[in-house]
């Protein structure tokens, strides 16, 4: 009769150094994966970055701008085009120079992105003058920075490319 007894007594002390076995081990696993995404890069926002704007005369004339991440700051921008916009109104809103995504460029210390706009992509004489673009990063609009252009553009129809590691894949053709 004592056997049975014992038999029930000591499936709940195995069942209990289980339990505390599978709570240890997934406190371990919980840590270890808390650990390797604070290491893991995030996405950049707009207030992460440094920006250049430099004239280009290859493809009729653009907008180089140069993106490098803030000082101790790593961060990556998707291959999208920058949120970008020469003056408030819709028309004046970069519309996307390539059809697909790019690869992702991670940013630290000097290592930069580049993204070319072109202020205009017409073949007439219309266009409105501005002097200052409107940049931010893709999904961070309301952080958008205001930067001085290297000399008063005419925009009519802009586009940008995306964000690319190169500075030569960063001509804005356009049709």
């Amino acid at each position: 009769m004592r056997s049975r007894f014992a038999a029930p007594s000591a499936r709940l002390v195995l069942a209990a150094v289980t339990a505390m076995a599978v709570t240890a081990t997934a406190t371990a696993t919980a840590a270890a994966t808390t650990d390797s995404r604070s290491t893991a890069v995030r996405a950049c926002v707009t207030k992460d970055l440094t920006y250049k704007v430099s004239l280009k005369t290859q493809a009729g004339g653009y907008f180089l701008v140069t993106a490098k991440a803030k000082s101790g700051v790593t961060c990556y921008l998707e291959g999208v085009f920058p949120s970008a916009s020469f003056g408030s109104s819709a028309d004046t809103e970069v519309s996307p120079a390539e059809h697909a995504v790019s690869d992702r460029v991670t940013l630290s210390g000097s290592t930069a992105a580049y993204a070319g706009i072109n202020p205009k992509t017409t073949n007439n004489d219309h266009g409105r003058e501005f002097g200052f673009l409107h940049l931010a990063v893709a999904g961070d609009e309301s952080n958008a920075v205001t930067l001085a252009l290297p000399e008063t553009a005419t925009v009519d129809r802009p586009i940008a490319t995306n964000w690319h590691a190169d500075p030569d894949d960063a001509v804005p053709f356009s049709d």
